[in-house]
């Protein structure tokens, strides 16, 4: 995990905001909302694996949108007062950072859509996963 004193020389200013003060990113212009490709997505301050292209779908949000978790004891959830009506916040356990909310209106068998800010994550393509420590998990996503 990244040294919290240097969060803000080690993310972008867009990284920080989401991650440590709750930001919430434009839709349609991230990195992830239209990505498709094969691979898990990580906690962008602590590498922490959180979400699975095996469980990405369209939700037509503009933000990637996963009907679980990848590694569920990774995610916490809070209750989130800031509108009205409360929503459930979504928060990595390791570095607890903020990542996004989860509602129940998924089209999936599990009915969650877990809308997670692209700022949030980092992606790591199935090719790229065993040189970046992360093959353990490769036969979860071929």
């Amino acid at each position: 995990m990244q040294n919290m004193n240097n969060l803000k020389q080690c993310l972008t200013p867009e990284q920080y905001k989401v991650t440590q003060e709750n930001g919430t990113e434009r839709p349609f212009q991230n990195a992830y909302w239209n990505n498709h490709e094969k691979g898990i997505y990580v906690d962008i301050v602590s590498g922490e694996v959180l979400f699975s292209s095996q469980d990405k779908f369209d939700s037509g949000t503009g933000w990637p949108s996963f009907s679980k978790p990848f590694i569920e004891r990774h995610i916490t959830e809070h209750t989130d007062n800031s509108l009205f009506p409360p929503r459930t916040e979504v928060r990595s356990k390791q570095a607890d950072s903020h990542l996004g909310h989860v509602f129940n209106d998924g089209p999936t068998e599990t009915g969650l859509r877990y809308c997670i800010n692209s700022a949030a994550l980092r992606f790591i393509p199935l090719e790229e996963m065993e040189a970046e420590g992360y093959g353990e998990h490769k036969k979860h996503i071929e």
